[in-house]
């Protein structure tokens, strides 16, 4: 539908030029102002009905941001097209090495799915023009409330559910996609791309690499210097963590199973995407033939469970942790047994996960405290307010921090 409407509009351009022409008006068509190789990207932004505005925050960083384009690196700014500043552009390349040419002034972003949201969210939730999923109750209190309000598109991967024609119609300038890229990464951006007419950016976003991530957010989108904060805390958190599993010992870490699902038998496996947090702060071990790339995990069963029988296991949230020790088919196992069963706290995301993304670092130093507390000497409250400051500009109280960790931590007897 885009690319018929804007055939069209050329077309009527065309014949207008060519009618004042005839007048002897000396006029030329507005189209004749477009620069070459902008054209895709104008379609959507130049459509004759109005788009909503993005959500709107606090956190602008306008101070980061001077006049112009100074915000810019050398290599967009010797790229940039002349013509007016409305109509500059940059190029861009992104994590697949693919050169993309975009916006110089990107104010307009729809995300592929929640990993990309969360960064975003961080950096820049000015910019969103829609999320990829809606908050639960639980979950809407950390959020701003510009961001809840946003059209909810859907997500590429996990849900495969994303919106095409609603991110075009959004007026969306770039959509946005972070995390592990998948084999068909190129394929993946360049066909949301060829149903929009609009440029899709990846971004590789692992548990190690997320302050680099950060800083090449911060790039894309002018926001450097937040972007830098952002970087330094995740950076200095994955080193704090790296320390405390040095000290511990590969041959000393604890063994453990994540289990999710009502029945609780669903596992992270060794191997998957959605298990390197667990990896590098247990022995897990779950380890199967083909570990899922699902958030959901590989499905096991209880027998499988007995046989693996490890010192401690996670539940995830709204799993059984609740109903375990009453039932007689878990009793069998050590960690049930000694009481060393805990559920991942939730707010407004999962620490370990769901989706796998900066939420992580909050189950890195949970499970750091939680099973290695002589190595871990830091305090988890300090650690955990200021995550949340710092992504959710949200001041998290001591009794706030008690409900999240209720069932996460050791119970303390008087």
């Amino acid at each position: 539908m885009l690319k018929r409407q804007t055939l069209w509009t050329r077309t009527l351009a065309l014949t207008l030029s060519g009618l004042l022409t005839l007048t002897a008006c000396g006029s030329t068509g507005s189209s004749e102002t477009r620069s070459a190789g902008t054209s895709s990207l104008a379609q959507v932004s130049t459509a004759s009905e109005p788009v909503p505005p993005a959500a709107t925050s606090a956190q602008t960083d306008t101070g980061s941001q001077p006049a112009g384009s100074q915000s810019q690196t050398a290599s967009q700014t010797a790229s940039q097209t002349a013509g007016s500043s409305a109509g500059q552009t940059v190029s861009f390349t992104d994590d697949t090495g693919r050169e993309l040419t975009l916006p110089a002034d990107l104010a307009r972003i729809a995300p592929s799915g929640v990993m990309a949201q969360m960064f975003i969210l961080a950096l820049a939730p000015d910019l969103l023009v829609s999320i990829a999923a809606q908050y639960n109750e639980q979950a809407q209190g950390y959020i701003d409330p510009a961001v809840l309000s946003l059209p909810v598109i859907g997500a590429f991967y996990g849900d495969d559910n994303l919106n095409l024609e609603e991110i075009a119609s959004l007026g969306a300038q770039v959509v946005i996609d972070m995390g592990e890229a998948k084999k068909s990464i190129t394929e993946d951006m360049d066909s949301i791309t060829a149903a929009t007419d609009i440029p899709a950016v990846h971004i590789d976003a692992t548990l190690e690499s997320t302050g680099e991530a950060f800083r090449k957010l911060g790039k894309l989108l002018g926001r450097e210097e937040q972007a830098e904060k952002l970087a330094a805390y995740f950076e200095d958190t994955y080193s704090l963590i790296q320390s405390v599993m040095q000290e511990v010992g590969e041959d000393n870490k604890t063994s453990a199973l994540y289990l999710l699902g009502d029945q609780g038998q669903n596992v992270i496996a060794t191997g998957s995407f959605h298990a390197e947090v667990l990896n590098l702060m247990t022995n897990n071990l779950a380890v199967v033939d083909d570990p899922s790339s699902k958030g959901s995990g590989n499905e096991t069963d209880l027998e499988q469970i007995l046989l693996w029988n490890p010192d401690v296991i996670l539940f995830a949230p709204d799993s059984i942790y609740e109903v375990v020790a009453e039932d007689p088919a878990w009793q069998n196992l050590t960690a049930i047994k000694n009481g060393s069963y805990y559920e991942v706290p939730f707010g407004p995301y999962n620490w370990m996960g769901s989706p796998p993304s900066i939420n992580r670092y909050l189950g890195m130093l949970w499970l750091g405290k939680l099973l290695y507390p002589e190595q871990a000497t830091y305090d988890l409250y300090e650690k955990v307010s200021e995550y949340y400051q710092l992504m959710y500009q949200y001041d998290l109280t001591k009794e706030a921090y008690e409900q999240l960790t209720a069932k996460a931590l050791p119970q303390v007897t008087e």
